[in-house]
């Protein structure tokens, strides 16, 4: 079996979790299947079995859902031989949808997010929005299956998608590289070093947030709750890739206010490769993720892969991630219902988050002992090696639906 994965994001252009999620789950197809990946970004000489599309040049400069429409124009014609298509995002959707129409070939979309659930991106986009939410719509509805990363994200599909037959959506939850997300020892010299570098104070407890910029993350929120935590914890927000000038205009300001207040406030914007993230993560007592769309939410269980546990709202995904009590804590969220996620009273989700944190960090044995929980928990549920194998049965059973 030919299988043709498209994706927007592929290393060495990984900035997001679909990103992670393609290379990851490529790696341990290859293992029972052939799998070409098709991505963005320019030529992969360097990696077998790949191919990165740049835009034509006579379309770099125009708006961003054109431009993506160009290179799956590319994809759709290439992949030819292929027995089954694998489309990841809203991006790449076109392109296997278009594919399989012109090679007569089944398509699958993995959903990790959905144009409709995230309205802030006509910020962003323009209307260029009206474009990827059509896209995403059009191949959703013609798919031959579907994978929603977590039952929460199943349930948002058939919300927002209704001509989708049920049957056709599977769930397989993201996977995390349990050999790529550990502990560094406590006397590693280039763990120190990043401490050092960045002058994070490993004897302070310490929430840190990965991720984008973005409204989705819900990083204002948690900046106004940073302002409510005990003045000895220590903030880390490893946060960079804005979606536009606006929000990274606002999250700028916010950081600046609470620096004026409080120490231990440390803004790392670059995107730092695992090893560097890993002791970050390793000298935090809790990690933070006050997203208010989340379809699961690697970032979570790389977290918690590295020991630490996580306080996050509840919504989306995540409860399908933190054990409550267990291997973190859930912050409740009610949110408006327009699709855009915003809580229905940003007070009371700001007050909780950091009542949350604030417990968590106020015993550093409790939360050592939760982070312990929240590791077995990945290995116990969110291997690769297991989420390989389920995909596989997928792909085999739309295929025979296909020729059936």
């Amino acid at each position: 079996m030919r299988v043709d994965l498209l994706t927007r994001e592929y290393p060495p252009h990984v900035y997001g979790g679909a990103g992670v999620h393609a290379a990851e789950l490529a790696k341990v197809l290859r293992e029972h299947i052939e799998v070409q990946v098709r991505c963005f970004d320019g030529p992969r000489a360097d990696m077998p079995d790949t191919t990165g599309y740049d835009v034509p040049a006579e379309l770099k400069n125009v708006n961003a859902a054109l431009s993506t429409l160009s290179v799956d124009l590319q994809m759709a014609q290439d992949i030819a031989g292929a027995d089954l298509v694998h489309s990841h995002t809203w991006y790449a959707v076109m392109g296997g949808h278009l594919g399989s129409l012109l090679h007569d070939i089944p398509h699958m979309i993995s959903a990790h997010s959905l144009e409709p659930l995230r309205p802030w991106k006509r910020e962003q986009l323009g209307g260029g929005y009206a474009i990827s939410s059509w896209a995403e719509k059009t191949a959703y509805e013609a798919a031959d299956g579907l994978i929603a990363v977590s039952g929460g994200m199943r349930e948002d599909i058939l919300r927002a998608y209704p001509n989708v037959d049920p049957d056709k959506v599977h769930v397989v939850h993201n996977g995390i590289d349990l050999e790529g997300w550990v502990r560094p020892d406590a006397d590693d010299p280039e763990a120190a070093e990043v401490i050092e570098k960045y002058g994070i104070d490993p004897t302070r407890p310490t929430v840190v947030f990965v991720g984008r910029i973005t409204r989705q993350k819900g990083l204002p929120y948690l900046l106004r709750a940073v302002a409510k935590l005990p003045p000895e914890v220590q903030v880390v927000l490893c946060a960079g890739a804005p979606d536009t000038k606006e929000i990274m205009a606002e999250v700028s300001g916010a950081v600046a206010e609470l620096a004026k207040q409080r120490s231990g406030v440390i803004w790392i914007e670059e995107m730092l490769p695992r090893p560097k993230l890993c002791a970050v993560l390793a000298a935090s007592t809790v990690f933070v993720c006050p997203s208010v769309y989340e379809p699961l939410g690697i970032v979570n269980l790389e977290a918690m892969a590295v020991g630490l546990p996580v306080v996050g709202s509840a919504t989306g995904g995540i409860p399908e991630v933190i054990v409550d009590g267990e291997t973190g804590t859930l912050v409740p969220i009610e949110q408006v219902q327009d699709g855009t996620g915003t809580p229905v009273d940003p007070d009371k989700f700001v007050g909780d988050l950091a009542s949350a944190l604030t417990d968590a960090v106020s015993d550093q044995a409790r939360a050592a002992e939760m982070g312990k929980a929240a590791r077995k928990r990945v290995e116990d549920h969110f291997a690769w090696s297991a989420i390989a194998e389920r995909t596989v049965k997928v792909y085999e059973a739309v295929i025979a639906g296909r020729s059936a």
